[in-house]
């Protein structure tokens, strides 16, 4: 049996329709998952059972994040967020922490990540960081890397890509900050945005500020390996015990 992946998918502003990009599920479909798309419940007891379910949680990129999961007022170039979509996201990813199910966080979803550890954000890095910062909304096609993201040694991030440093495609104005409680940053641009978090106590809990799913590169693909592999590993240790 193939890992379920629960895959958080965005929403219309208009809260009237989920959305989510085919590459999402393409990448995990490719790498030996099976997606499924998840509604944003909000009855403790149906995402208690979903958890059960699924062998690993999958955030996806989109909006801006409710800055009061961080304890601050909006700032001046705070983007839309949706609500509802970020309770679902931090309750689901706390709950997927504890049982230390693998999760993978792309972009909103690797802050969101942070977040659920007690990390927090920067709600616009041109507005909130000093000095002369690279280009972090490319004007390229989106599958295009257009900066390179330096990885630490030893850490996951470094070890999947099998690459001290990688180029990646980049979509954002928010990042990263503080890492949460057991979490570090393993992997920066020269500019010093923080471009991974990872966990050094869970099995897998990774996020990257990037979207690999866009992306055509080895390093994107063998990322998402090991996402499902991790997923993998779990689902048969639990069928054992």
């Amino acid at each position: 049996m193939r890992p379920l992946i629960g895959v958080v998918p965005g929403m219309e502003l208009n809260e009237k329709h989920y959305k989510i990009t085919k590459n999402n599920m393409l990448a995990i479909e490719q790498a030996g998952g099976i997606p499924l798309v998840m509604p944003y419940l909000t009855n403790s007891d149906m995402i208690d059972e979903l958890i059960e379910r699924i062998d690993g949680l999958f955030l996806t990129g989109g909006d801006d994040i409710d800055p009061i999961y961080f304890n601050e007022e909006p700032h001046l170039n705070l983007g839309p967020f949706i609500p509802e979509r970020d309770a679902f996201e931090m309750k689901i990813t706390r709950e997927i922490l504890a049982k230390d199910k693998p999760v993978f966080g792309v972009c909103k979803g690797a802050q969101m990540l942070n977040l659920a550890a007690d990390g927090d954000m920067y709600q616009d890095i041109c507005g909130q960081l000093k000095g002369e910062l690279i280009q972090h909304s490319q004007k390229a096609a989106n599958y295009a890397p257009i900066h390179a993201v330096e990885l630490m040694k030893g850490s996951l991030i470094y070890r999947l890509a099998e690459e001290k440093t990688i180029r990646v495609n980049s979509y954002h104005h928010q990042a990263n900050r503080k890492p949460g409680k057991h979490f570090i940053i393993s992997g920066k641009a020269r500019d010093g945005v923080v471009e991974v978090v990872e966990s050094t106590v869970h099995r897998f809990a990774l996020g990257v500020q990037w979207h690999p799913e866009h992306m055509k590169d080895p390093v994107s693909k063998k990322i998402f390996r090991g996402f499902v592999a991790a997923c993998e590993e779990g689902k048969r240790e639990k069928k054992k015990a």
